[in-house]
């Protein structure tokens, strides 16, 4: 058996809000709508070779029967940059609430820690110096 294509998807309660901050505020490019283009419930986006979708509550109960609790806490998006301090400022200011402002962590790492929408974890981090 081989597996391939590891794709993470996220629950939302609101479809246009995450695709604002996943795709507006952190650039992952959208590249696949469904089940029509006008009216998705599901959007897959990358960057730099990692796939996330985004997918409504209502589509994991209808598709998968299964009730998801977007925000829960059980997940977290890790993404490296070249300034945690700029970026921090900038989803901030953008209206993503502050988890963990920017400090520095250990292992030569600086890091913060926002919410999406939906309050799932969205860790930034960089190495220092």
């Amino acid at each position: 058996m081989t597996y391939s294509d590891p794709m993470t998807n996220i629950y939302t309660r609101d479809l246009p809000a995450a695709l604002a901050f996943y795709g507006g505020l952190l650039g992952f490019e959208e590249t696949f709508r469904a089940p029509s283009s006008e009216t998705p419930d599901h959007v897959e986006l990358r960057l730099d070779g990692v796939t996330v979708a985004l997918s409504t509550a209502e589509a994991a109960a209808r598709v998968h029967g299964i009730e998801a609790a977007p925000g829960t806490r059980g997940f977290q998006l890790v993404l490296w940059t070249d300034d945690v301090d700029a970026a921090y400022d900038e989803l901030v200011t953008a209206g993503a609430p502050s988890v963990t402002p920017p400090r520095d962590s250990g292992n030569n790492n600086r890091n913060a820690v926002v919410t999406d929408p939906d309050g799932n974890l969205v860790e930034l981090v960089m190495k220092r110096g």
